[in-house]
């Protein structure tokens, strides 16, 4: 399903977390076309999540590097992607203490929040929480 028809009023400035991703590589035939949308419509991402993608991918579906760098470099054509500098990081520290959400989940907001988009697209945090008034929480799978 097409991220407009997700999300009435979804403009290109949306950010996917990386459990999201990581479905367009899974089993799971819904979820996977799910993810698959999402990505064709240019999304935007963190440093955080490739690294995230390359260590499951390594860990738990047990590709060697070479699979992962290419999968990966194939993924970096779709996205729009974001690099994390240290004031992210102070931003996610602030947003933890805040909202109470783990380190990782804070810099996963704090970078969407940088770059100004609207709309988080994640399986983990709370669906529909609007963070820091700005960012909503979509989980697209419900």
């Amino acid at each position: 399903m097409p991220p407009s028809t997700m999300m009435p009023g979804l403009n290109s400035t949306y950010f996917l977390d990386t459990n999201i991703v990581l479905y367009a590589y899974g089993t799971d035939a819904g979820k996977k076309a799910s993810a698959l949308a999402l990505l064709a419509a240019n999304p935007m991402i963190s440093t955080q999540v490739i690294n995230e993608c390359s260590h499951v991918m390594r860990r738990k579906l047990r590709w060697p590097p070479r699979q992962v760098a290419a999968e990966l470099d194939i993924l970096l054509e779709l996205v729009q992607l974001h690099t994390i500098h240290i004031q992210h990081i102070r931003s996610a520290w602030q947003l933890a203490g805040r909202y109470g959400f783990s380190h990782y989940d804070s810099l996963i907001i704090a970078s969407a929040l940088a770059i100004g988009c609207n709309h988080l697209y994640s399986e983990d945090l709370q669906h529909d929480q609007l963070i820091a008034d700005q960012l909503r929480i979509i989980n697209p799978f419900l």
